[in-house]
């Protein structure tokens, strides 16, 4: 028998990225260095590790799931009651493995649940998943002894002997950890992509007859999957826990399930990286966004409103979509374009935006007065000039837009035929 060998070269574009990624984690603080940007920082690193554990579920297995949290928060309460007893000396456990005890409960009770919900799919295993979680909730007010009721159940990150000086309490460490088990678990959770389990669970979601055709259990694909992002949903909880040093009741409730769903979404739940994208926007929107307005809400709402009429595979799509283009050289013909898309479109919500404060400023601060500041300038809200001048700086800058999207959907189309002629013919040669 003759031996042969293949060589097989190295992927160099993946080694850049996730070597940038590993920088970029590593750079980051010091760049930002207030309180402020440790806190957003530790966050995002917790809302990646969500938001891709649940993009396990909807955009690789194709499952809506209503009941995320449920598997993040019940992690969350099981890692602050392990660093409970830590600090108490009744468990003999280093601080930076308290995260895998909730790695441990997510999947623990993925495989109690998650044995139920994944006997359906579609909407069935949708309306089963906000069963649980409504479930779950519940529970969370009913038994105090665990979830300690509406107060919650705080502990104290720094426990046990320090580790080289690293106490975990100032902000810039626990940064750390969490940015170390970042990196691990989103590397993880791409190599399960890339696994035999990994492809039948897309081929599950594209056409399950076909995948029960040709010898596949889809209950189990579905259930086995459901259990491995149950674990990261807990480490992302566990996470959670030591960072904020308390866990209440609402990291198991219905809203922070919807923000995993709807910042996954808007990021690109079809692409790995979209998730990613989408866990940032949350951080970004919860934490500065609400501060700048009280209508941060509203906003959010819009924007998903509109990502799901134009642009529903998310960020992530449109990123690809020019990536394409641009591989074709034909990318700077659309800066312009863009950049009249950005004006309109920036003009069309300072209108908007001028009109929502006006409203929210009747309707929550009427009692300070009949004018506001907005951008720079005093607003009478009783004024009928105020009023006009917005509904008139929306209208021009919504007709405006109209008119530079036409003429962009437009050359988009030509550009999108040349592509393709250009595909076929490489094809042919």
């Amino acid at each position: 028998m003759n031996a042969y060998y293949k060589f097989k070269p190295y992927n160099i574009g993946r080694w850049i990225i996730w070597s940038l990624f590993a920088l970029v984690l590593l750079v980051v603080p010091l760049i930002f260095t207030s309180q402020l940007s440790a806190t957003m920082l530790a966050q995002m690193g917790i809302a990646i590790i969500a938001c891709l554990s649940y993009n396990i579920l909807l955009g690789q297995g194709g499952m809506l799931s209503f009941g995320h949290a449920v598997y993040t928060g019940l992690g969350s309460y099981m890692a602050i009651h392990a660093l409970n007893m830590v600090t108490a000396g009744t468990l003999n456990l280093p601080v930076s493995l308290v995260p895998l005890v909730g790695g441990l409960a997510g999947m623990g009770f993925a495989v109690l649940l998650g044995y139920v919900t994944t006997r359906k799919s579609g909407t069935p295993f949708a309306m089963i998943t906000m069963g649980v979680a409504e479930l779950v909730f519940a529970m969370s007010l009913m038994f105090s002894e665990f979830f300690g009721g509406e107060a919650g159940v705080s502990g104290n990150r720094v426990a046990g002997e320090a580790f080289f000086g690293i106490t975990y309490g100032p902000q810039v460490q626990i940064y750390y950890l969490i940015a170390i088990y970042t990196f691990v678990c989103v590397a993880l959770m791409y190599a399960f992509t890339q696994t035999p389990l990994g492809r039948i669970l897309n081929a599950v979601r594209d056409n399950p007859e076909r995948v029960e055709f040709i010898g596949y259990n889809t209950q189990r694909v579905r259930y086995m999957a459901f259990i491995i992002s149950g674990f990261f949903a807990g480490i992302a909880g566990g996470l959670g826990a030591l960072n904020f040093e308390i866990v209440t009741a609402e990291v198991v409730g219905a809203g922070r399930s919807g923000s995993y769903l709807l910042f996954t979404f808007l990021g690109g739940a079809t692409f790995f990286f979209g998730p990613i994208i989408g866990a940032i926007l949350m951080i970004i929107a919860f934490v500065l966004l609400s501060e700048l307005t009280k209508a941060w809400l509203l906003y959010l709402g819009l924007v998903f409103l509109f990502m799901v009429m134009y642009a529903p595979g998310g960020i992530a799509s449109l990123i690809m979509m020019n990536l394409q283009v641009a591989s074709f050289g034909k990318l700077r013909g659309f800066l312009m374009a863009y950049l009249a898309l950005g004006l309109t479109a920036l003009v069309s919500l300072v209108g908007a935006a001028g009109m929502v404060e006006m409203i929210y400023h009747l309707q929550i601060n009427g009692a300070q007065g009949g004018t506001m500041k907005y951008l720079g300038l005093s607003l009478s809200v009783t004024s009928f000039n105020s009023w006009f001048g917005c509904v008139f700086v929306m209208l021009t800058g919504v007709g405006l837009f109209e008119l530079c999207r036409r003429q962009f959907a437009h050359d988009w189309g030509r550009v999108q035929e040349e592509i393709e002629k250009e595909i076929k013919r490489r094809e042919a040669l």
